[in-house]
């Protein structure tokens, strides 16, 4: 009985990088420096050498999470090469004025479109985010819509969209950890949470339009450049547009790995390019450019693979699954997936990659002996990122009321809590009826 209560203790001082973590992420530290003092506090505990921690170091270069530290840099390249194109634009454009910019609603329906659309391809919310906004501006200036609503769409829908798009760095962990394919993810889990998030952020944003409307109103932008697609620009996104759709659909029909994507991104960069007037030299740089803009990233990825591996290895997560046990073994595979979205939504933070990966090798002997449904889990892991970014003010939060313009964190956050609200409840019900 000493030598199991011992071990226990000792694992749980295994936990103490993700401890040291969490506190640091809430101090707002960056993600990679938070990382870095993590694994080499992690390093210390599990008694590494230099010779051993470079292997270590060596040996997380061709993990999966490496493999999506790649593809996010390989999807920054993509999407420099859809901006310098002016494929993205012609998008938003299209979305835009499609749906019509005579009424507050129409507006806020093209909006959300545009964010969606753009943001999935992209799979970034700041950059993709940073597209639309020069150019819904002015119409929302125009139309009487205030910064507090367009805030909140921003951030609402471009938090859907990172869990809606088949390249996103959310999407490509979640299916690398719980091997599900792309289309089970999207019809049972993504698809429910985005009308879980979306259908209460359309009410709650005409209530939020009429408190804000005067207060918070655009000044008119008089002689406002707007962008006009070119005939080359369309080209390149009708041929953007087509090889995307055949690349998925092939993708889905062969069941393709997650290395599949690096070619469908090298592929569909060249091709937009080259429709988009450029030459092989200058579509190389912008997709390098592109690229470099995500190197931090990779290099995060690269350290989170020792990070979760030094806890499992002094068993901190073995611990943490054995004081859960009690609560487990009253409600069984059901408190699994809730404790773990729940674990996820307010007592996690950072990087969101990370964040997926730390929770499911936290939960995973117990998703084992469970036999949890990983489809269940999934709704887990995604409630457990998405909640964090709607309830507490971070980087995606400020970012869209920056490219907003606005200032009212507090209805943003109005609006979060709504979301997170409906999210824990749906996780609730699925774990129960579906885990």
């Amino acid at each position: 009985m000493a030598e199991n209560s011992f071990n226990i203790w000792l694992g749980l001082l295994g936990l103490l990088p993700l401890a040291v973590y969490i506190v640091l992420v809430f101090r707002d530290w960056e993600p990679l420096p938070a990382t870095l003092v993590c694994v080499l506090i992690g390093a210390v505990i599990t008694h590494q050498s230099l010779i051993s921690f470079g292997d270590v170091i060596a040996k997380s270069m061709g993990s999966f999470l490496a493999l999506v530290g790649l593809i996010i840099m390989l999807g920054r390249g993509l999407g420099e090469v859809l901006t310098e194109t002016k494929v993205a634009h012609t998008l938003v454009h299209g979305i835009i004025y499609s749906v019509g910019v005579n009424t507050k609603k129409k507006l806020m329906l093209g909006i959300m479109i545009a964010d969606m659309v753009v943001v999935a391809l992209l799979g970034t919310m700041a950059g993709g985010v940073a597209i639309i906004a020069p150019i819904v501006l002015p119409i929302a200036a125009e139309v009487g819509l205030s910064s507090s609503t367009v805030a909140i769409l921003f951030q609402a829908v471009a938090e859907t969209a990172l869990i809606l798009g088949p390249f996103t760095p959310p999407v490509v962990a979640l299916l690398g950890f719980t091997k599900l394919s792309y289309l089970d993810m999207l019809l049972k889990v993504a698809i429910p949470i985005s009308l879980i998030t979306l259908i209460p952020t359309w009410f709650m944003v005409q209530r939020i339009q009429r408190e804000t409307e005067e207060k918070a109103a655009y000044p008119r932008q008089e002689g406002v450049t707007k962008f006009i697609p070119t005939p080359t620009s369309r080209r390149a996104t009708l041929t953007f547009g087509l090889l995307f759709s055949v690349a998925i659909v092939y993708g889905i029909m062969v069941k393709a790995s997650t290395s599949y994507v690096i070619v469908i991104m090298l592929g569909l960069a060249l091709a937009t390019g080259f429709v988009g007037g450029l030459n092989l030299d200058h579509i190389l740089k912008v997709f390098v450019r592109g690229m470099a803009g995500n190197v931090g990233m990779f290099f995060l990825f690269v350290l989170l693979e020792p990070f979760i591996n030094f806890i499992v290895q002094a068993g901190g997560f073995a611990a943490l699954a054995q004081l859960f046990r009690p609560l487990i073994e009253i409600g069984g595979r059901s408190i699994v997936v809730i404790l773990g979205g729940i674990t996820g939504a307010f007592g996690i933070s950072g990087a969101v990659v990370g964040e997926l990966k730390t929770l499911h090798e936290m939960f995973l002997p117990l998703l084992s002996e469970y036999n949890v449904s990983m489809t269940a889990w999934a709704v887990a892991l995604i409630v457990a990122t998405r909640v964090t970014n709607f309830i507490y003010p971070g980087g995606n939060m400020f970012s869209c009321l920056g490219f907003a313009g606005s200032r009212d964190v507090k209805s943003v956050i109005k609006n979060g809590v709504v979301i997170a609200i409906c999210q824990t409840v749906f996780l609730i019900f699925y774990a129960i009826l579906f885990a």
